[in-house]
């Protein structure tokens, strides 16, 4: 106690320099909470609230009475239901984030300056001097319980600092957080005020929970909680070469690099240091010590918090409301009280229409009414029929398609149809063809089977026509017939017709239509004895009287409107004055005008419309509202439209309005209307209201709230239940179980005033209007059915209801419930509005990932600037986390007047979702929080310690007890096959052809037209050879590398082989692009230099080329070595051959980009270039006599072999196709293919693309039709189509894709599929597979058995097991065999860490020993020791002789039911990825292009993509191909497929222009080259949106 009085004391006469940060009203609070322990408790009353009774009565003491005040005093109003009460909370909630940073996106259009980011980025103002290490420690130690600042006076005043007392936050003077507490973020310089205060150090800590220190020097932090293991492995370094950097970090600078020492663009990398500090402090509770071995990752289940709230109140009994009265001469059904008024007060006025000045166009009476309805009645019947048949049969339903300003003609196509006992089914007036809702409002009229739909002239002439000039068929509807009821065809009955008047029946009256939370439109169907109760029961509520007039601003059509402005008007010969929208509009003062006009008694608005109002009050002056009995608030069960209310009371009090006037109802499309305040003079208890704890109704349940005032609800009541009308309230989900009294749930009523049925739903009729409510010992309340009104709330004091929330608007997350209104409220509170607007707010969830996400979508004024609205939205977000405790997954700001509208204003709430979903929203601003709502990832995989330490004995026991065979697999024997063996040397094959065969054609080069470029026979290769070496022999050394730069063609193969004959090192290189030097040219460089060429030999062109001014632009061109160009070389032959001493000499250099970026060379011995053209002849069977199709690029791997060396060894002819020929005639592969009619073809991926993209559209046409009638569809395609006209694929066996990936199946599959039609046979495309240490490991070849497809389980694959899995499972991933292992290699799958073999289906790396491996890699630095065990490796058990070569790629072997050609069970290899490129994330192993395929599938617009990941944050290039007012709705939709499909939080989603993402010529992603060029910031994206 001492202490505490202590403390008391240091608070209540704290230093005035810090006093003047505490207002008033918080020195109170803080003076109460503090003093609360020593006053004597008032039984059973929270003490803070006695304190605060005491600012309340001052407060209430300030009104001055009101006349009114006996019956009930709402005037009174009571400090604490104050309506600006949201906003103030809100503000004083934000007050607490004052500090966060978050990195705002970027976006191409504005082009942001350096300083627009400071701008919402507050400086960092952390002092050198603070010893950050300390604090650091400090902030470590800190316990993770939420920092609850009751008892430190000094943190206190530190927070009151940070809030610099602005008096609207004052609210947050105690600022305790929330469990589950927010961090307060601050910088360091706040952080010295507090330690400056004494505070203990265990506050500091606590504090430092909550502070992040912006620290840029230390090495990126870890997002995921997991250190990264690194996913290079560290006996697999990296092969050194263009990257001189090592891969991480640079520890001692301050500057960030990119992997090649690039220094960073600031831009780019201080936006992710800043998501990197928003991300620090994840909210999920440190992770407990757990080994996952199973693979089923299983999300984590949301435990019930075991402190939530939970009810303890009694279960509630049922409410009755008053019985219905008897009425005198009460009419037996509604067509009755018309024919009575209509005959008797003829004169009398029913409604007044106004124009859009607000004058009355014209008054409709009774007798009028009457009388017209009984025209259209007769015409209706007797005049319309289709072939002798009248059209119309009593009991059809009919649609009535009116405006909203024609409430007249409406009333009496409505009547018209009541007299002749038709279906009135009023719609709205769909505007064009693609109206929001317009097609579900089709498939309504559709199931009522309308055919015929009622309108007005000037409506009819308004819609939307077809060319014959008859209305159009809206898209979804049925084909109506549409007739004017103001037109010549209606005519007057004869004299001795009479409609039939009949008592009301339980036959159907009219049907109101109904749009569900998720879109769908019911029809409910409404009775004509309900009709008639509901008009009842309003008039015995309302209190109406005979002649009372009633202004109506509500929709006419359906709900209140209806029931007051058309029914229950009738009834009781009311004079209604109709206020239509579009008047509304113009002036929002114009139903308070009409009140003062016609001195109405009652008034039906919305909250809407009394906000309105209030905005535009000032220029009146002379208006009385004195004579309004009730103001009947429509949605008064809207939690916002207390404010309207209060506030509209404050303005209108002074003229005329009396507090008790207004009366807030509920009411709901099935149920009708389920309460309603009464008008004063039935001497009803005064209205209640309540402050309710918004955590309490998260979890259902009623706390009322004293303590904070930030996170609360303050609701009105409803009034009173129907006369005639039992209401109770049951659970939400399950069993309609009654509630207990604290507990909120679904408001049910059982009354003959409710809807019937959803039309033609019998289903869904059952669960709603036939709900029997149980006690808890499962015995039903009554007998009778209860109707659910999908209004959520409870019966409170004084048995009013009260109404929290509407199960539309429902959103559960995590196991709790949030009110989609609530969240529109704190959006709405949060200043300044001026960059959305105030009703366009459009709040949802989603489902992602098994639990629902909010997201919130509002309307951006086109004057807001991005930073503005960029500070607005993340405002928003800190809000809502803060009051509602609940994290928002998206916020999108959409461009002024782009959401779809609901009928009348408003937004349509389903179709915006609908729209998100599809990627159709086109936002203009996307922030998204995934790492904050999404709490429910699987836990992440940790290695198990020692695992690797396995021994050999046990993983072969192991194996072994597993019944698995080791994982190895070999091609035939090459040592028993004939072959010219004689020849060890490539150029020796030459010459002996040359002699042997001299004629023999052995290329044939095509070009884009279709026609041979150039050929060689054996001898016309020989002879240029020759002279190439004749050249090169004067000039050159032998051992000497010299660069070939050339195009694809003869000048390549001849020059080839003749730096063989002069015993030179070729290093075949791909030519600079002379429009894109730049980016093309440094490579060529690279590869010389790297290669240490000290001679290019190219053509006159190139050459011109590499020492041009626009070349001295991107590289030195004075270091180039020695330039030849071959051209004209002259004819002269070397004096000798040169011959190697020893098959193991260097043959040649084969350089080549991998996909991570790197430039590897690898050396290829004589011996093995011979060996590798074996395997390739005996695979697919290639003789002098064969002629193959080539369409890949000559430069390196399996597309040099191919082009410059297997003609040469097998005889063959080949017909050589140079891809970027494709570019400019799609088809010349495919033609050349069928016109040399050609067995065997080999093309890259790019080009298969290029095919499938180019042509894929021409094959069916050319299939209907070979005529060119067709192709006036096609005009830029009719020479592809002339091409392809006589294409025929039927001679092609196989077709084989050149790869150094996992083979594509959609694209193979997607291939043969279009080329299915041109004869081309599905069993003939298949893939090869090679790497670096070995080009060519698998390919299909001739014989053998078709490739085998298996599919496995991702989930499993990314713990790096093998889970096979039938086709169409979830998660399964088809995998296709990458072809049959060549002749002579051998094949074995070894762990990655243990080096040890693995069984049959088990993921390792391949290991491939062969005669045509590499011997090494050629490195600039002579580093080969490094990466030498990726050529000769050893396994670490079993078979510890042969030499492997890694390959570095991941995959499995997998032994097959088929049989090879040597009667062997087949062996099929599957390559799984290459494990550079793999992602270590949350523990497991991820392959970029599974991500990929997920997100290309997830938009239509997005033609490619690529992931990499960046300090642990996972980015994602998407190229869009589509316009850019697209960008951001990629961003929503790239987060939810990786989340759903992989289980991953994106953390960067980056959208740029289509050709973006650099392909290598193998077409495979580069995708370290997009990083670099990411971070350096040189892609120029259209959009980069930073996940939260």
């Amino acid at each position: 106690h001492r202490q505490s009085k202590a403390e008391l004391m240091t608070h209540l006469s704290a230093p005035p320099s810090l006093s003047v940060y505490i207002t008033q009203k918080g020195y109170e609070k803080k003076r109460g909470k503090l003093l609360a322990p020593y006053i004597p408790q008032i039984q059973g009353v929270d003490p803070s609230l006695q304190i605060d009774n005491r600012i309340q009565a001052s407060s209430q003491a300030v009104h001055p009475g009101s006349k009114h005040n006996k019956s009930r005093a709402p005037n009174t109003r009571d400090e604490r239901f104050r309506s600006d009460l949201h906003t103030e909370a809100v503000q004083a909630a934000l007050a607490k984030y004052k500090e966060r940073k978050m990195p705002m996106p970027s976006k191409r259009r504005s082009v942001l300056v350096q300083s627009s980011v400071e701008a919402c980025t507050p400086p960092d103002t952390s002092s050198a001097s603070e010893d950050e290490g300390s604090l650091r420690r400090q902030g470590r130690l800190a316990t993770s319980t939420p920092y609850q600042g009751h008892g430190h006076p000094a943190v206190e005043h530190w927070f009151n600092r940070v809030i610099q007392g602005s008096s609207t936050s004052s609210s947050a003077s105690s600022t305790s957080s929330h469990p589950g507490g927010r961090s307060v973020t601050t910088t360091n310089t706040t952080a010295h005020a507090a330690l400056n205060a004494n505070a203990a150090a265990t506050v500091l800590a606590d504090l430092m929970a909550h502070t992040q220190l912006d620290n840029h020097s230390a090495a990126p932090p870890d997002v995921t909680g997991l250190l990264e293991r690194s996913s290079r492995h560290t006996e697999r370094p990296q092969v050194a070469s263009v990257r001189g950097v090592s891969r991480g970090y640079n520890h001692h600078t301050t500057v960030m690099e990119t992997a090649d020492g690039v220094p960073v663009n600031s831009r780019v990398s201080s936006k992710i240091q800043q998501l990197l500090n928003t991300l620090k402090r994840p909210k999920r509770p440190p992770l407990r010590e757990f080994f996952v071995d199973d693979f089923e990752e299983l999300l984590d289940v949301q435990e019930p918090d075991p402190n939530q709230p939970k009810p303890e109140g009694q279960q509630m009994s049922p409410l009755e409301g008053d019985h219905l009265g008897l009425v005198n001469k009460w009419p037996p059904s509604l067509p009755a009280a018309l024919q009575r008024w209509g005959t008797t007060q003829p004169k009398s006025p029913c409604l007044t229409a106004l124009d859009n000045a607000g004058k009355p166009v014209y008054t409709l009476t009774y007798g009028k009414l009457w009388t017209r309805s009984q025209k259209l009645a007769y015409t209706l019947l007797n005049k319309l029929s289709t072939r002798n048949e009248p059209l119309l049969m009593p009991g059809d339903r009919v649609a009535l398609v009116f405006p909203n300003n024609d409430p007249v003609m409406f009333m009496v196509a409505f009547y018209g149809c009541l007299l002749a006992e038709l279906v009135p089914v009023p719609i709205e007036v769909p505007l064009t063809r693609k109206d929001a809702g317009s097609q579900q409002i089709g498939f309504l009229l559709g199931s009522c089977g309308v055919t015929l739909a009622l309108t007005t002239d000037a409506c009819q002439k308004g819609l939307p026509k077809a060319q014959t000039g008859e209305v159009a068929t809206f898209k979804g509807w049925p084909r109506l017939l549409w007739f004017v009821t103001d037109g010549k065809h209606v005519v007057k009955p004869p004299k001795d017709w009479h409609p039939p008047i009949r008592e009301a029946s339980n036959d159907i009256a009219y049907i109101e239509y109904k749009t569900s939370k998720e879109g769908s439109t019911m029809g409910i169907t409404v009775s004509h004895s309900a009709m008639l109760a509901h008009c009842h029961a309003l008039t015995q509520a309302c209190c109406y009287t005979e002649a009372e007039t009633i202004t109506n601003v509500l929709d006419f059509k359906r709900e209140a409107g209806l029931w007051h402005g058309v029914l229950t008007s009738v009834m009781n010969r009311m004079h209604v004055i109709s206020i239509p929208y579009s008047l509304m509009k113009v002036n929002p003062l114009s139903w308070i005008q009409k009140v003062h006009t016609y001195k109405a008694r009652v008034a039906v608005v919305k909250s809407r419309d009394m906000h309105w109002s209030l905005l535009a009050q000032r220029d009146q002056r002379d208006i009385s509202l004195s004579s309004l009995r009730m103001l009947i608030v429509a949605d008064g069960a809207n939690p916002w439209s207390i404010s309207s209310c209060d506030a509209f009371l404050n303005v209108f009090q002074a003229r005329g309005l009396r507090p008790e006037v207004i009366c807030p109802c509920a009411s709901s499309s099935e149920a009708m209307t389920v309460a309603i305040r009464r008008p004063p003079e039935m001497g009803v208890p005064p209205p209640g209201k309540a402050v309710l704890s918004m955590g309490g109704l998260s979890h259902s349940v009623i706390r009322v709230d004293t303590e904070e005032k930030l996170s609360v609800l303050t609701v009105q009541d409803v009034g009173q239940v129907m006369p005639g009308a039992v209401v109770c309230v049951v659970r939400v989900e399950g069993t309609p179980y009654l509630c207990q009294t604290d507990e909120v749930g679904e408001i049910c009523v059982s009354s003959g005033s409710t809807g019937v049925a959803y039309y033609g739903l019998p289903g869904m009729t059952k669960n709603v209007f036939e709900t029997i409510p149980v006690m808890s010992s499962g015995v039903p309340i009554s007998d009778r059915p209860f109707t659910r009104t999908s209004l959520l709330g409870f019966v409170g004091p004084d048995n009013l209801v009260f109404v929290v929330g509407k199960m539309d608007g429902l959103m559960v997350v995590s196991g709790r419930r949030h009110n989609a209104d609530d969240v529109v409220a704190t959006a709405l509170a949060v200043e300044p509005m001026k960059f959305v607007y105030r009703g366009r707010i459009a709040v949802f969830s989603v489902s992602v990932l098994h639990d629902e996400r909010i997201v919130v979508v509002a309307e951006q004024r086109p004057d807001a600037s991005e930073e503005d609205s960029f500070q607005w939205m993340s405002r928003v977000l800190q809000a809502i986390d803060s009051i509602h405790q609940v994290g928002v997954y998206c916020l999108a700001l959409v461009p002024a007047n782009t959401l779809p509208k609901a009928p009348l204003g408003g937004i349509h709430i389903s179709e915006t979702k609908q729209r998100f979903l599809e990627g159709a929203l086109h936002p203009c601003n996307v922030l998204m929080c995934p790492h904050t709502c999404v709490t429910n990832l699987p836990k992440p995989r940790q290695k198990q310690p020692g695992r690797s330490e396995v021994g050999p004995a046990s993983m072969i026991v192991g194996n072994l007890v597993a019944g698995k065979r080791i994982a190895q697999a070999c091609g035939r024997d090459v040592a028993q096959l004939e072959d010219n063996d004689q020849f060890l040397y490539i150029q020796d094959v030459l010459q002996w052809r040359a002699q042997a065969t001299p004629d023999h054609p052995l290329f044939l080069v095509l070009n884009a037209k279709g026609t041979v470029a150039s050929t060689a026979s054996c001898l016309q290769l020989h002879k240029r050879a020759e002279r190439v070496a004749a050249a090169l022999m004067g000039r050159l050394n032998t051992g000497d590398h010299v660069a070939l730069v050339y195009p694809p063609g003869i000048d390549l193969i001849a020059t080839f082989y003749g730096c063989l004959y002069a015993g030179c090192v070729p290093v075949t290189v791909r030519p600079p692009h002379p429009q894109n030097l730049a980016t093309t040219l440094p490579t060529v460089k690279m590869i010389v230099e790297v290669s240490k060429s000290v001679c290019i030999l190219t053509t006159q062109a190139i050459m011109k080329l590499l020492k041009s001014k626009e070349a001295a632009a991107a590289v030195d061109i004075k270091s180039w070595p020695m330039v030849l160009d071959t051209d004209d070389l002259p004819r002269k032959k070397s004096p000798q051959m040169y011959k190697p001493p020893t098959p193991e000499m260097l043959a040649y250099l084969d350089f080549s980009v991998s996909t991570t970026g790197i430039l590897a060379g690898v050396k290829m011995s004589h011996a093995a270039t011979s060996a590798l053209c074996r395997s390739i002849k005996l695979q697919c069977e290639l003789y002098p006599s064969r002629q193959i199709a080539i369409c890949l690029d000559p430069y390196c791997g399996l597309g040099f072999a191919l082009w410059c060396l297997c003609s040469v060894y097998s005889g063959h002819q080949s017909i050589l196709v140079p891809p970027l020929e494709l570019e400019s005639n799609a088809s010349l592969w495919l033609a050349a293919v069928s016109q040399y009619k050609v067995r065997v073809t080999f093309c890259s991926y790019s080009v298969m693309e290029m095919c499938t993209k180019g042509l894929g559209s021409q094959t069916e046409a050319l299939r209907v039709s070979l005529s060119l009638q067709l192709q006036h569809f096609l005009p830029q395609n009719l020479i592809l189509c002339v091409c392809l006209r006589n294409v025929n694929l039927s001679c092609v066996r196989t077709c084989m894709v050149v790869a150094e990936e996992r083979p594509r199946i959609a694209l193979t599959q997607s291939f043969s599929k279009i080329f299915k039609d041109l004869g081309l046979s599905p069993r003939a495309v298949s893939t090869t597979f090679g790497c670096r240490v070995n080009v060519a490991i698998c390919l299909q070849g001739t014989a053998g058995p078709d490739p085998t497809t298996v599919y496995v389980d991702m989930r499993a694959l990314r713990h790096d097991r093998v889970r096979l899995v039938e086709r169409g499972s979830p998660h399964s991933l088809p995998l296709m065999e990458s072809g049959k292992i060549l002749p002579g290699v051998k094949v074995i799958i070894a762990n990655t860490e243990t080096k040890g073999p693995l069984g049959d289906s088990h993921l390792g790396e391949v290991w491939v020993s062969s005669p045509h491996n590499a011997t090494g890699y050629y490195t600039v630095y002579g580093e080969e020791a490094l990466h030498a065990d990726h050529f000769n490796t050893k396994l670490s058990f079993g078979d510890t002789q042969t030499m492997w070569a890694r390959t570095g790629y991941l995959g499995f072997l997998r032994r097959t039911e088929l049989t090879d050609a040597s009667g062997e069970r087949h062996d099929a290899l599957y390559v799984v990825g290459s494990l550079d490129e793999t992602l270590e994330l949350r523990g497991m192993r991820y392959h970029p292009i599974d991500i990929e395929t997920s997100v290309i599938r997830s938009h239509k617009s997005i033609a490619e993509c690529a992931v990499f990941t960046w300090t642990n944050l996972l980015v994602v290039v998407v190229e869009l191909e589509g316009s850019e007012q697209e960008a951001l709705d990629l961003v929503a939709l790239v987060t939810n497929v990786v989340l759903e499909e992989h289980y991953l939080i994106v953390g960067v989603v980056v959208v740029v222009d289509p050709g973006v993402i650099p392909i290598n010529s193998r077409g495979e992603k580069q995708r370290m080259h997009l990083r670099d060029g990411f971070l350096a910031d040189q892609l120029d994206p259209i959009y980069v949106a930073y996940n939260m």
